[in-house]
């Protein structure tokens, strides 16, 4: 997480658990609980009972038309549902990055609990796809190498600073703690956000790191409610507000980060709720 963030003297949370420090902030709490009452009404849809397989297939490409949303490729769901040919043209490299993804997430999770870091470097090899490969993908930049992320206008840390950021990252999340999963996937989508540790798509990859999270541990654990969709509906004005709070490192910017996020996984549950009522009248 961000190193200059100060938990409030009143925390209660367990000494050496940064994580746990941010979910007494102002708010988070709230957060939390409104996600959770959003996950479980979803979960508890009648539909889920035997067409579940079907509400996870939909909600990973509509998590995937969100997630490319906010990185420049604001395709229609149909479109990307109809077209296969995804590396003609930037648009359609960054919708296809983002479809396999979303496809492959959901299969790293062991891998993701004992090193996050083999973990980002086969999402960034995903998310790369076909592009040549210079040495540089796959890997976490060095000093003097170019980051291709121009939606992302925050200065970058040099490479030093992100190598131990990005360590420090994998070791909180390997050690676990007693954070919620909500505040646990917020820190690692922002914090790879603030670093960009790839020489391209950190975006993307910081959005399924943030997925992997969610499903990993067990609030979402059949990827039904894509915060991704709930991103891309408040806007990238709005996206882009909430991370500027968590690069304040301020206890006000990181509890409004926090919120952020949640709404958009409370967002990616009514999708998929609406998912399921389609699925019941039979219109899906």
């Amino acid at each position: 997480m961000s190193t200059h963030a100060s938990p409030p003297a009143s925390s209660a949370a367990a000494p050496g658990d940064p994580l746990a420090a941010l979910a007494v902030l102002p708010g988070v709490a709230d957060s939390v609980a409104g996600v959770r009452k959003a996950v479980d009404r979803v979960y508890g849809h009648r539909i889920m009972r035997r067409r579940s397989a079907e509400v996870t297939a939909e909600a990973a490409l509509r998590g995937a038309r969100g997630s490319a949303a906010l990185s420049g490729a604001d395709w229609a769901l149909e479109e990307v549902r109809r077209r296969s040919d995804f590396g003609r043209d930037p648009e359609g490299r960054t919708v296809g990055a983002a479809l396999r993804l979303a496809a492959e997430s959901g299969q790293l999770l062991s891998v993701w609990r004992q090193s996050p870091l083999r973990v980002l470097a086969r999402l960034h090899l995903l998310a790369a796809g076909g592009a040549a490969d210079d040495g540089a993908v796959g890997r976490p930049r060095l000093a003097g190498e170019p980051v291709d992320e121009p939606l992302i206008e925050a200065p970058l840390p040099a490479a030093a600073e992100m190598s131990g950021r990005l360590e420090g990252l994998s070791g909180l999340i390997v050690a676990g703690g007693e954070a919620p999963a909500l505040v646990t996937a917020a820190v690692a989508h922002g914090e790879l956000l603030a670093l960009r540790p790839f020489a391209s798509d950190n975006g993307l990859v910081a959005r399924a790191a943030q997925r992997i999270v969610l499903i990993g541990s067990g609030l979402d654990p059949k990827g039904i409610c894509p915060a991704e969709v709930g991103h891309a509906e408040q806007g990238r004005a709005a996206y882009a507000a909430a991370f500027d709070g968590y690069l304040s490192g301020t206890p006000e910017g990181m509890a409004a980060w926090i919120a952020h996020c949640g709404r958009a996984v409370e967002l990616g549950a009514r999708e998929s709720t609406a998912v399921c009522e389609a699925l019941q009248r039979g219109a899906a």
